[in-house]
């Protein structure tokens, strides 16, 4: 009973911040992402392997935190599957680590993906990113590619809170250069950060205009509306900082060389290089750009003082299903 699946992390434009039910990773508001190609988590789901559930990330074992939420969500699985053997779990990222850059969204995205094939589940799409939610909300996107849209819902047992894919990467070719300026692990996470925000009177505004944002967001989409698309961009990850500088006490994602980067997009877009800033809970600077112009964006990060380096990813594929068990169903990949 064993089954690996790779998946990508993706980077929100339209923020999700803020959960209105903590153990069901129920979102405040509705967000839209780009998942990224090159940038993921590969991990093999074993059942049987071990009495109890064992972790591995990167060749070290993990415990405690970590361990509990990979078998909080083996457990969804195994009560699906009416199993109860332990699991073993091995798990490689290319993506750092509590920096910022959804490497929980892909890791559990695998996650899922894997221990539903290994069970033998046959799980459609949209069951396979609400199972990856309960693992990490942002997981629940990772499981499809190019831009994807995460609906909020508004069932209490979070039914109809899911992903779905708005936009191939084949359709509209994007994609980002991320400017890594701390890879260091974060020290409040995006989880307490999100709980901290809620509390602040800024979070009022955010509420207010998180899901207009949305729509907004949608209309571009569907209009290859791209100048439109980045600037929401923009305005989405202003706010979420905002909120969280107002919090008491007050949280601070960035750095002295993150404001400085995003000053520097307005100039470049009036010098023909049409590129759009984002910055999830973390200090790195990720560059919406189309396709064709990744080098060119790529190469201005680069000069740029403190950028320690440039991740170039186009925009990428969802899930995999790499390794499954000859006689288990097919899980959606």
């Amino acid at each position: 009973m064993r089954a690996t699946a790779r998946a990508n992390t993706n980077i929100a434009l339209i923020k999700y911040w803020g959960k209105r039910d903590e153990r069901l990773r129920l979102p405040r508001n509705g967000s839209l992402s780009l998942t990224l190609e090159g940038l993921g988590a590969e991990t093999t789901v074993e059942f049987g392997a071990c009495e109890r559930d064992r972790l591995e990330i990167d060749g070290r074992e993990r415990t405690g935190r970590e361990l509990e939420r990979v078998s909080a969500l083996l457990d969804l699985v195994r009560e699906q599957a009416g199993l109860r053997l332990g699991a073993r779990v091995i798990s490689t990222s290319t993506v750092p680590l509590g920096a910022g850059l959804a490497s929980s969204a892909a890791g559990f995205a695998a996650l899922a993906a894997a221990a539903a094939a290994a069970a033998g589940l046959e799980l459609s799409p949209r069951e396979l990113s609400v199972l990856a939610r309960r693992g990490s909300g942002s997981a629940a996107r990772s499981i499809f590619g190019g831009l994807v849209i995460w609906h909020r819902g508004s069932r209490t047992d979070g039914s109809d809170s899911y992903a779905e894919q708005l936009c191939t990467p084949q359709a509209w070719p994007l994609a980002m250069a991320i400017a890594i300026i701390d890879a260091g692990e974060k020290a409040v996470g995006s989880s307490a950060g999100m709980e901290r925000a809620c509390r602040a009177p800024a979070y009022l505004h955010w509420e207010a205009t998180a899901e207009s944002d949305l729509l907004e967001a949608r209309r571009a989409v569907a209009a290859r509306d791209f100048g439109r698309l980045g600037l929401l961009a923009e305005a989405s990850a202003t706010k979420m900082h905002m909120t969280a500088a107002a919090a008491d006490p007050p949280l601070v994602y960035w750095r002295a060389e993150t404001a400085r980067l995003v000053s520097r997009f307005a100039s470049w877009r009036a010098e023909g290089c049409e590129a759009y800033f984002t910055v999830d809970a973390g200090p790195n600077v990720a560059a919406l750009c189309r396709a064709e112009q990744l080098e060119e964006v790529a190469r201005r990060l680069r000069a740029e003082p403190g950028v320690l380096r440039v991740l170039c990813c186009r925009a990428g594929g969802g899930v995999e299903i790499l390794e499954r068990p000859a006689a288990a169903g097919r899980p959606a990949s």
